[in-house]
């Protein structure tokens, strides 16, 4: 038995099976009659039997039009069903997100939770990296979007800047620099300097500054997070250079901020992703998202 039957026509034999008339289930699916009855006959011909007894004020199954009733109710139901499915999924769905470890416990809090009250439905995976990791898995494909701080030098990879960054020098209560409103990077020469390994980008955004104003503060210590240089600081290992962000959250008054006169050490915080990947909708509505949260940085 030839099994080349269109959903079409189980939908006419449906139509018609509810009708008990050709001429009403015509009207119903709005086709002409003769239409209707060549595509039931094409669909017998296909099953090799009748499915309807002709009478004269309409028709009734035959055994084999009440078999595939069943049958065709079935199928039509699990078109729905799928269909049914597939608009819910096309309405939910996860992003890949990977954030460099001195963006993500300051950014993220306030960035996730708006967007997830504006779109419950989508649910974000973080993943915290350091930028060449985060580099690699973006080409590969394993993230859907990521934010880091520039620059990024890769060929076929995407950078959106959102937002300039200040840097602030951090340093611990009763330090010899804490009278000062603005401290100038030769102020800080002479004592020691606490830094991130250098695997972290924002060792070479503070070298770079260094390096311009021929400054080279004596690093005593690296550690790989922000949070242990706030408590070495505050224990008075030595002093230190972080991101606005990261002062911003700090509650501790064992530890002071101060800006930097003249030339301010910045980063510039972007988007990264791979322009050859195909991009769901639901990337595009957490890119505008962050364009969004940008323009209410800048205008701070």
């Amino acid at each position: 038995m030839r099994t080349d039957v269109d959903f079409h026509q189980l939908s006419h034999f449906l139509t018609v099976a509810k009708a008990g008339n050709f001429t009403r289930a015509a009207g119903e699916i709005g086709i002409s009659q003769p239409a209707l009855s060549r595509s039931i006959q094409k669909l017998e011909k296909i099953i090799g039997e009748p499915l309807f007894e002709r009478q004269p004020r309409g028709v009734r199954l035959t055994e084999t039009g009440s078999f595939l009733l069943v049958r065709a109710n079935q199928i039509r139901d699990l078109v729905d069903d799928t269909f049914a499915e597939l608009n819910e999924a096309s309405n939910r769905g996860q992003i890949r997100l990977a954030v460099i470890p001195t963006i993500a416990p300051y950014l993220l809090p306030t960035v996730l939770k708006k967007f997830g009250r504006r779109h419950p439905q989508i649910k974000i995976q973080v993943q915290e990296d350091t930028t060449q990791n985060i580099v690699r898995r973006c080409k590969d494909g394993d993230v859907d979007l990521a934010i880091l701080a520039l620059p990024v030098n890769e060929k076929y990879l995407e950078t959106e800047a959102l937002f300039d960054e200040e840097l602030v020098l951090v340093i611990p209560r009763g330090h010899a620099l804490e009278k000062k409103k603005r401290v100038r990077l030769s102020d800080i020469q002479e004592f020691p300097f606490i830094t991130l390994d250098q695997q972290h980008c924002l060792s070479d955004n503070i070298a770079e500054f260094c390096n311009r104003q021929s400054v080279a503060p004596v690093t005593i210590e690296r550690t790989n997070q922000l949070t242990t240089i706030q408590e070495l600081v505050a224990l008075q290992h030595g002093i230190s250079i972080i991101p606005a962000m990261a002062q911003q959250l700090d509650k501790s008054r064992q530890r002071i901020y101060r800006p930097f006169a003249g030339e301010k050490p910045t980063r510039t915080i972007a988007l990264l992703q791979n322009p050859y990947r195909y991009e769901h909708r639901f990337v595009g509505l957490f890119k505008q998202h962050m364009r969004e949260f940008a323009a209410t940085v800048k205008n701070k």
